[in-house]
């Protein structure tokens, strides 16, 4: 692949690719992910593609029992809700995403600082197909 603009097309290319990329500015070192093309620290417009290794802690999640038609199509609803949380990746960044693997009718059993790392899940085919970026724990034993 051409290495994209950096954006939101572009950050959604390289999650086709099982990439969690996030930018970088020239100047003053600081990351975003999901990235941005200006930074918000300096407002320097140059910017360079930086992949992630993809793993940190959870920070912050929510339980969530009614949500957009998308979650709904995939059968969550008040019987069965989904997680997403805030991860605060190793490089420092943070980002909302899924949280996958974790029993989110009893969220207090999932528990803050919990050790994520990213999955990458593939719906659709073809030039329908999406990637959504999850995390889930990277063990077993960090669900409390």
């Amino acid at each position: 692949m051409t290495t994209p603009p950096i954006g939101d097309y572009g950050f959604e290319a390289f999650l086709g690719e099982e990439k969690l990329m996030g930018s970088t500015c020239c100047r003053c070192r600081v990351t975003f992910v999901p990235p941005r093309p200006l930074c918000a620290e300096c407002h320097h417009t140059e910017m360079q593609w930086t992949r992630m290794k993809g793993s940190g802690t959870l920070v912050a999640l929510t339980s969530i029992s009614i949500g957009p038609p998308a979650m709904q199509e995939e059968g969550f609803n008040r019987k069965n809700p989904y997680c997403t949380g805030v991860v605060k990746l190793d490089e420092g960044s943070g980002i909302v995403a899924r949280i996958v693997g974790v029993d989110a009718r009893n969220p207090d059993s999932i528990g803050i600082g919990l050790t994520v790392t990213a999955v990458f899940l593939h719906r659709g085919e073809g030039e329908d197909r999406t990637t959504q970026l999850t995390f889930r724990p990277v063990s077993a034993d960090d669900i409390k």
